[in-house]
């Protein structure tokens, strides 16, 4: 009998802890975010993203050490093309798609909002008079579109001085922003064609005479929130009035000017939203997780990396696209 005993005890130790095995089991399986995520996201494209990118990347990784990333940057363009190509997870997107991306599946998921500012050495002799008057619109298409401003006087400017207009070569997010401000497409822009923000940048900071454009992220220390040595942003006169009026002069600290794209101060474009794109609605569950993180307990790096949070309800539209 104690043996007989003994052998029930044993079998019925064996069925619990297989029952508490089993519940265990399930409730990961309901539940996927409790589940350790595993795999490797490939990210591609817009300069303007890849820093925030990158951030998002590390912090993710934090919390799920086993997924990892490949990111790199080399033009919206590319990040498009790389993704609808299968070479890439996630495209990191400065623009709208265009109707034949999306006819190609491309699937678009906005994570923040930056802009395109631009730029001017500091170096220029009517450097004071610039940030003091600004530049309107029309001045812009001159220098960018038409080509037909080669000196500042042309300008209305009191020194005589040379324009060196530098673009973008690269099928870019910021160039087709800064396009888009003009009424017109990247490859109607004119300049010097230089290969990525910071390319054009360096562009800018050697040349005196140098103007250019540049995603904010790559002009703005961050840690000083100021701009860095020897670039100067050029104001926009949005009302051509020929003064930078208060509600204008939103680029002595990086602060201002992200307050002034939240808010609408700083003109649309050439501020954007910046997404990821996908072919396809996401199914990838590591692809997924990260995606809703992002939009949800990831927004908490994007003010101090240089970028525009989203209202509330903009981000629970943008994860809907997830369901």
């Amino acid at each position: 009998m104690k043996t007989i005993f003994k052998s029930s005890l044993f079998f019925a130790l064996i069925i619990l802890i297989s029952f508490a095995t089993s519940c265990s089991s399930n409730s990961s399986d309901d539940n996927p975010n409790t589940a350790e995520l595993e795999g490797t996201i490939t990210a591609s494209g817009a300069f303007a993203l890849y820093p925030l990118m990158v951030k998002w990347g590390e912090e993710f990784k934090k919390i799920h050490p086993d997924v990892k990333f490949n990111i790199s940057a080399g033009g919206a363009g590319k990040g498009v093309s790389d993704a609808l190509g299968g070479l890439a997870d996630l495209a990191l997107v400065s623009r709208d798609l265009k109707d034949a991306e999306v006819k190609q599946g491309g699937y678009a998921i906005a994570v923040t909002k930056d802009a395109v500012v631009p730029t001017i050495n500091e170096a220029n002799p009517n450097i004071n008079e610039i940030l003091a008057k600004g530049l309107s619109k029309e001045s812009f298409y001159k220098l960018f579109i038409e080509n037909s401003a080669s000196d500042w006087k042309q300008l209305g400017f009191s020194a005589s001085a040379q324009t060196h207009i530098y673009t973008r070569s690269d099928a870019a997010g910021a160039a087709e922003s800064w396009a888009k401000y003009l009424g017109k497409k990247q490859e109607d822009l004119k300049g010097v064609g230089v290969f990525g923000d910071p390319g054009l940048l360096q562009a800018v900071l050697k040349d005196p005479s140098g103007v250019g454009y540049n995603n904010i992220g790559y002009v703005f220390d961050l840690k000083t929130k100021q701009p860095l040595p020897g670039v100067k942003i050029i104001p926009i006169d949005v009302n051509a009035n020929g003064v930078i009026d208060t509600d204008e002069n939103n680029f002595s600290n990086l602060d201002s000017l992200l307050s002034a794209i939240n808010t609408g101060k700083y003109p649309s474009p050439p501020a954007r939203d910046l997404y990821f794109v996908t072919k396809g609605k996401p199914a990838d569950k590591v692809l997924v997780e990260f995606i809703k993180w992002v939009l949800t307990d990831g927004q908490q790096f994007v003010a101090s990396s240089g970028y525009v949070a989203f209202s509330k309800e903009k981000l629970e539209g943008e994860l809907k696209k997830l369901k």
